[in-house]
C-alpha cells in the first residue's frame, strides 16, 4: 500500500508581542511549508507536511509546541486536496 503525505494547518497563539519572532523560529522546522501571521482569535497559521500521521504528530507538531511564545496550537488535518482555483480549471 502507498502511503500519501498529510498536510494541516496549525493555528498557532503566542504571547503578545511576539507572533513575528514564533513565526520565523516556526519556519525554520522541519516539515513546515508556511508560518504566516494574521489577525484574529490566532496569531499565526502553519502550513505542515510529513509521509503519516504519526510522523507529522511527532516530527513536526510537537517541535513546533516546544517553541518558545506559543500559548496554544490547533491542529486542523487537511482532509481533501486544494480546489481548483479559477485560473487552473
Amino acid at each position: 500500500m502507498v502511503s500519501q503525505a498529510v498536510e494541516a494547518y496549525i493555528l498557532v497563539q503566542t504571547d503578545v508581542g511576539r507572533a513575528g519572532a514564533v513565526a520565523d523560529e516556526i519556519v525554520a522546522l522541519g516539515g513546515v511549508r508556511t508560518a504566516e501571521v494574521l489577525t484574529g482569535p490566532y496569531d499565526i497559521i502553519v502550513r505542515v507536511c510529513a509521509d503519516s500521521m504519526d510522523l507529522l504528530a511527532s516530527n513536526v507538531i510537537a517541535p513546533i509546541q516546544r517553541v518558545a511564545g506559543i500559548t496554544r496550537t490547533l491542529t486542523c488535518p487537511i482532509v481533501t486536496p486544494p480546489a481548483a482555483t479559477p485560473q487552473e480549471r
